[in-house]
This record gives C-alpha cells, structure tokens and sequence, in this order.
C-alpha cells in the first residue's frame, strides 16, 4: 500500500536529489520525491520512520505528520515553486485562485492558517519572496529592473521599486549598486 511523506524545507531541485538520497540510503522504495515530500510504494515501519528523521534532520529538512503543519508546508511551497521555478511570465496570476486551485481549500481558510501559524500575513510571504527573486535577479546583473518587474508580475517599475524599498530599506538601483549577495535571505528561511 503506498504512502505519502510530508517533508519541511523543501525548496529546489537539490532538495529533491537529497532527499532521494536519503530514501535510497534507507533502501526505501520511492514512486516520487518532489518538493515538499515523496510518495512510497509502502508505509515505512516504526523504526524505518524514526531511521528516516533523524537523516532528515541532519540535512535539514523536517517530517511532517500533523495535517495543519502539512498544509502550511504547501501552501509555502506552492509559492516557492511558482515564483522560483516556473517561468516568470506566469506570475501574473491571482494568487487567491492559484493557491486554492492548488491546494483545493478555499484561499481564506488558506490565509487565516497561514497568518496564525506563521506570523505573517500569506499577502507579505508572497512578497518577501518575490523581492528575494528580485535580489537574485539584481545580483546576476543580467536583466534591466524594467525587465524583473515584467518577470515577476508586477504593474510597473515603480510598483517594484516601492515594494522592495518597503521591504529592503533601499531601492533596487541601490542594492544593485552595492552587490548586497550577503544581504539574501535562503527562501526557506522566509517567514
């Protein structure tokens, strides 16, 4: 019978290849590892499980087994995956319709669980991590802030530069001036 693993702190393709890792090195069947868990061909024993967060851990990823946990999880992975996976011309979606669609719960439900949970509103984790792709963007030095702005959805430059002014304390020209890399954040840790 198979079996769903929720797993935390999940974020990119490397990710996915660590955690497979993890599977193989526990000789755990996997029909899929991808962001955010794995689904198995068979539920894992007691000790398969204890065996499997302890490894988890050590690569700092985290099990989740709690459904309000697991569903936080998703609705942040969704958002990390749209933002910096997919092609960015898709981001001029309304997020409420994507993320219900997505997760099949209706948005506000969606946004009231992550507000208690995490201590920010779903609307500010959305825009924290769209200005940690506009710093990744900045840093590469390869697009105009014109061309970003078009890429992330945004209705204009200066609808850009006032959200990550908002967020950063400097405008984007500023930050793109003084090469801030150290002044990224890890998108996992965005809460």
């Amino acid at each position: 019978m198979s079996s769903a693993v929720h797993i935390k702190n999940m974020v990119c393709p490397r990710c996915i290849a660590a955690v497979q890792q993890i599977f193989d090195k526990l000789e755990v069947e996997v029909e899929s590892v991808y962001l955010g868990g794995a689904s198995l061909v068979e539920e894992l024993s007691k000790d398969q499980l204890s065996e499997l967060d302890q490894l988890l851990l050590h690569g700092g990823f985290e099990r989740i087994d709690d459904k309000k946990s697991q569903l936080l999880e998703n609705i942040k992975t969704s958002v990390i995956d749209l933002i910096h996976h997919k092609e960015h011309f898709q981001l001029q979606v309304n997020w409420s319709d994507y993320l219900s669609e997505q997760l099949n719960q209706d948005y506000h439900c969606l946004s009231t669980l992550f507000s208690s949970v995490s201590g920010i509103t779903l609307e500010q984790y959305i825009i924290k991590q769209k200005i940690e792709k506009v710093k990744e963007y900045l840093i590469y030095d390869e697009l105009s802030v014109k061309e970003i702005a078009f890429r992330l959805g945004y209705s204009s430059v200066a609808h850009l530069s006032a959200q990550f002014k908002k967020v950063t304390g400097m405008a984007p020209s500023l930050f793109k001036q003084s090469h801030h890399s150290n002044g990224r954040q890890s998108i996992d840790s965005i809460s």
